[in-house]
Order: structure tokens, then C-alpha cells, then sequence
């Protein structure tokens, strides 16, 4: 935080971002740490980052210091932020079952001050709700997959939640379905787990454009033009969690790579 405010005195920033957090080599950590695993990141305008701990959703400044925590239901997924509220991917129900199993939701809270705000059921999303960005007013969620499905699914909602389509991924398999979803820079991002974890992009109309052996799968975010953000979850060595997040850019051969400084 001493260095976030080292580079705001000087009038070095970006997009809300510091220089110091766009080093290749640094991480921001996000306070504290947490009984279960990061599920996803969401960042607002001014830079506050929000971070999805599956039964705990964070809010802290762009270096990482808490400014509010609330706790949840099991199990609050990747989330997003749009025009002052955040959006949480939840399901209440099985993941990667067959219909019928889940019980997929949109969580909305106050971004201010992470007060819950409404509560949409996604019932469409039959394998568990477990992602979710928004583009030009619709919503998009993602989720879980039964095994040996070979396909993907992007579940489209408008502004109020009412079902418009269900879209469909050429990917193949991959483990558990999607984890976390990003639309930037006129593409999307999806972040997969696996033996080997995967990134898949793919056009506006969900056409597959790459698959990548990537991990993103803990949360992935837009910054600005060719810049996102990229998350992790270190364990300590009492078994708790933690979260923090770095900065990459696009990479035709490896998807995506550490960022190089502007």
C-alpha cells in the first residue's frame, strides 16, 4: 500500500492501476486469508478490486487492503462488476451433474459496501452456476460440466435476468466446465481447470480461437487496452487461502504472458 500511494503522489498511474502493480514480477496479494478457495476477481472503474472466496466476497483497493468483507452461501463463484454493483455467479445446489442438481443464481450486491442488494435464479444453467461477466448490458454466465461432455456452455440473461440463449463452445472437455469468464479487448476469456489448466478465447459468437495451457482458472479481468489481470490462490501452511492477482497481456503462441512495462 506504501508504494500504491508512493506512485499516486507522484502521478504515475494508469487506468487506476500503479506502475508497480504492472511489473512482471509482482503480485497484489489481497489481505487476510480465507477458509476456502478464490473463486474469481472483479475490478471497478476507480481500480478497487473484489474477490469471490466461495463462502466470503472482498472488497480492497488496488494494492490489495481490505475495505469490506461480507460472508455468503456456498458456493459464490467468479463475479463482475457493473455501473456500482457486483455480480456473484452462485449455486446452492451439485455442481457437474446432470439437470436438475443445481440451483444456479446471480448474487447482486452493493459495491460500495457489499450489501446484498437482490438475488436472480439462473435455473438454465442445469450443471451449477459458476462464472459470469457482462457485455453491453446482457450477462453471460458459465459453469459446471458432467464429464465427458464435449462442449461448453455460455448461458445469455438480459439487464433484469430473463433467459435469452444458451450458446455453445466447440472446446472439448474440459474439467469441472468453465471456471472464470472475462469479455475484453472484443474477445472473451475463459479460465479452465484441468491436469493441465486451460485458457480458452473465443470470438463475440463464442467461436473457439484459441486453447491455450494457461492458468486462469481462479479469475481473469480487464485493466485496459491488451492488459488484464490474472489471479492465484497460494495455500498457507495451516491450509488456508489466499488470493492475488498480476497483470498479463495477449500472446498469440501462449495465450497470455507477463505483462512488459509501458
Amino acid at each position: 500500500m506504501r508504494q500504491s500511494l508512493t506512485l499516486f503522489l507522484a502521478g504515475v498511474w494508469l487506468g487506476g492501476l500503479s506502475h508497480a502493480a504492472m511489473d512482471d514480477h509482482t503480485w497484489i496479494v489481497c489481505e487476510g486469508d480465507y477458509a476456502f478457495h478464490l473463486q474469481g476477481v472483479a475490478r471497478d472503474n476507480v481500480g478497487h478490486l473484489y474477490w469471490s472466496f466461495t463462502t466470503e466476497i472482498v472488497k480492497t483497493t488496488d494494492g490489495g487492503r481490505i475495505l469490506t468483507k461480507v460472508n455468503a452461501p456456498n458456493h459464490q463463484g467468479d463475479l463482475c462488476y457493473e455501473a456500482g454493483r457486483v455480480y456473484v455467479a452462485v449455486n446452492l445446489g451439485k455442481f457437474n451433474e446432470l439437470a436438475g442438481q443445481a440451483d444456479s443464481w446471480v448474487y447482486v450486491y452493493d459495491a460500495e459496501d457489499l450489501s446484498l442488494l437482490a438475488r436472480h435464479p439462473v435455473p438454465e444453467v442445469v450443471h451449477g452456476a459458476g462464472g459470469m461477466d457482462v457485455k453491453d448490458g446482457r450477462y453471460f454466465v458459465v459453469g459446471g460440466l458432467p464429464n465427458g461432455w464435449i462442449e461448453n456452455y455460455v448461458y445469455e440473461y438480459t439487464a433484469d435476468f430473463r433467459f435469452v440463449e444458451r450458446h455453445e463452445i466447440a472446446s472439448g472437455w474440459t474439467r469441472l466446465g468453465i471456471q472464470t469468464a472475462a469479455w475484453h479487448d472484443g474477445r472473451w476469456w475463459f479460465g479452465c481447470y484441468g491436469r493441465i489448466r486451460t485458457l480458452l478465447t473465443t470470438d463475440e459468437d463464442f467461436r473457439l480461437t484459441g486453447h491455450f495451457p494457461f492458468d486462469c482458472s481462479l479469475g481473469i479481468v480487464g485493466v485496459s487496452k491488451g492488459r488484464l489481470l490474472i489471479a492465484d490462490g497460494p495455500v498457507t501452511d495451516e491450509g488456508r487461502h489466499r488470493g492475488r492477482v498480476r497483470l498479463v497481456q495477449p500472446d498469440a503462441m501462449a495465450g497470455l504472458v507477463a505483462a512488459e512495462a509501458r
